[in-house]
C-alpha cells in the first residue's frame, strides 16, 4: 500500500466547506475513484488545535498514484485550484509506503 499525508491549516469560516471537499466522499475522493486502485480517504481533525486537519489518501501501491497523476493531471490540478481558497495552508508531509 502507498499513502499520501498532508497537513491543513483551515480558517473557521471555510471548514464545513473543506470537510466537504477533502471529506472520504468529497471532491477529491471522487476524482480519485477514477482509479480502481485508490483505497480510500481518511480526514482527521486535531483534537485540540482548530482549524488543524491531515489528510491520508490511500493507494495499492506507488505505481498506481503514479499513474493516476499521470492520466488525470489536468482534473487534478483544475480541483486543485477551486479548492485554493479553502486552505491558509497546506503542507504534504510526506508519501509512504506500507
Amino acid at each position: 500500500m502507498f499513502v499520501v499525508v498532508w497537513q491543513f491549516e483551515i480558517a473557521e469560516e471555510k471548514i464545513a466547506a473543506f470537510e466537504a471537499a477533502y471529506g472520504p466522499n468529497g471532491a477529491w475522493a471522487q476524482l480519485f475513484h477514477a482509479s480502481p486502485n485508490y483505497l480510500g480517504t481518511e480526514l482527521l481533525r486535531d483534537a485540540y488545535i482548530p482549524g488543524a486537519y491531515l489528510t491520508i489518501d490511500r493507494w495499492a501501491s506507488e505505481d498506481d498514484f503514479r499513474a493516476f497523476r499521470k492520466d488525470h493531471d489536468a482534473a487534478y490540478e483544475s480541483l486543485d485550484r477551486s479548492c485554493d481558497a479553502l486552505t491558509t495552508r497546506e503542507t504534504r508531509i510526506g508519501a509512504y509506503t506500507v
